[in-house]
């Protein structure tokens, strides 16, 4: 990790920089990915399965039969604990659903708001090297609860053509309709065009590589809705000499080790704290599998020494952190002046990996600094809400001279005669 000692202000736009995983090379692959599987539908999509999963399919959907040998491959313990997971998202999900009363903004016009479910949406779930059946749960469970009618859900097969036997039970656990073994950008083509096989979807959920990330960025210009920016992992913890040394830096290397790209940043008041960590991160890499990831992520990570208070709070919010952790004396004092933060972690015994899993609140989270203007994953993201006005002949006629006066000012006649001959066929 880099090590910034009171860095002045003028440097923090550089210390906030994520690492970039995109280039203009990429981008042109994930063009040309999107034209054929827009032209070609699923013949480019087995061309690109063979390419970069190396498996030849002669078709995408999971049988029955698949789902069955996938459910018994699951361990009991597991199947527990995405039950309990599964419980604890639905619990804090349904506290979401909220209706709106309808309100008469002046006699005689009375308006109102309806949520409706994303009829058909799509869920995009990595596989390869860490195959995210959580991340089923935080789309799956509240697009159910939302109500959408169709829920289809893409992942990258295995060499034997195969998707994660978790993957696949969790999914039938939360009720996706349809499941497709197409991975990568290609996936997201098929579900934004729609090919002979794979339906096409209203919207595009689900983290990925930088080439699905680009490609829901690429598809979005196109009119397809995606959740929302969303790039490789990231979280900052703030902590002072109450915190434990060595759960701090088990908590930055438990999202070092997403992938090369992650990032983790430590903010504290104590350079005696940055050195505990480094310590303890060194004897704690050689603990993970993973630990060529974690390693690679720390090298574009930084330990970041402040004094004040007031500049952690502000460095804080200028990094709008997808996961934010307060393992900090003053954490309840210090939530409260956060503002640009994907989830917060308050106290020492909140790890950002109950979130992850089972907690009850989404991991789909803004990275990259978006989340100074984005919300996370919630039930609303699975809704669009319809406004409607009813009016009566009074509310009428009180209130249309006012839209006859506005609309002439604006020049749009029609708008302004549209109240006028009412009003006349009225008096």
């Amino acid at each position: 990790m880099k090590l910034s000692i009171e860095p002045h202000k003028r440097v923090w736009a550089d210390l906030t920089l994520r690492p970039s995983g995109q280039d203009q090379a990429q981008e042109s692959i994930v063009v040309n990915i999107l034209q054929e599987i827009k032209t070609q539908g699923d013949l480019a999509l087995k061309k690109y399965t063979e390419k970069f999963d190396q498996v030849k399919l002669s078709t995408f959907k999971v049988t029955p039969e698949e789902m069955e040998y996938a459910v018994s491959k699951v361990s009991e313990d597991l199947k527990r604990a995405i039950i309990v997971a599964k419980t604890n998202i639905e619990t804090f999900h349904k506290t979401q659903l909220k209706e709106n009363e309808p309100v008469v903004t002046m006699p005689g016009v009375l308006c109102w708001q309806r949520a409706k479910p994303i009829e058909k949406i799509g869920i995009y779930i990595p596989g390869g090297t860490a195959p995210l059946f959580s991340t089923v749960l935080m789309l799956a469970v509240p697009a159910k609860i939302a109500g959408c009618k169709e829920i289809i859900l893409c992942s990258p097969p295995d060499r034997n053509g195969k998707i994660s036997p978790a993957i696949l039970y969790t999914a039938q656990m939360c009720g996706v309709t349809q499941i497709f073994k197409v991975g990568g950008a290609q996936a997201i083509a098929a579900m934004a065009y729609g090919t002979k096989e794979i339906p096409s979807v209203s919207k595009i959920f689900g983290p990925g590589n930088s080439f699905v990330t680009m490609a829901k960025m690429k598809v979005q210009q196109d009119g397809i809705a995606i959740d929302l920016p969303a790039g490789p992992s990231e979280v900052l913890i703030c902590a002072d000499d109450s915190a434990d040394p060595e759960w701090v830096a088990i908590d930055l290397l438990s999202q070092a080790e997403h992938g090369v790209d992650s990032q983790v940043v430590l903010v504290t008041d104590s350079e005696a704290m940055v050195k505990k960590v480094e310590e303890c991160i060194k004897t704690l890499l050689e603990e993970l599998p993973r630990k060529s990831f974690a390693s690679e992520a720390l090298t574009h990570s930084h330990a970041i020494v402040l004094k004040n208070k007031t500049d952690q709070i502000d460095f804080i919010n200028a990094y709008a952190p997808e996961h934010l952790i307060l393992n900090h004396m003053e954490a309840d004092f210090l939530v409260d002046q956060i503002y640009n933060a994907g989830s917060v972690f308050i106290g020492p015994y909140s790890p950002e990996s109950v979130g992850d899993y089972a907690s009850g609140t989404n991991h789909t989270l803004p990275t990259s600094a978006y989340a100074k203007a984005y919300s996370g994953v919630n039930i609303d993201s699975f809704m669009k809400k319809i406004t409607y006005q009813k009016l009566t002949v009074d509310g009428l006629k009180l209130i249309g001279p006012i839209v006859e006066i506005m609309a002439e000012a604006e020049h749009l006649i029609a708008h302004k005669l549209s109240v006028s001959k009412r009003l006349a066929k009225l008096k």
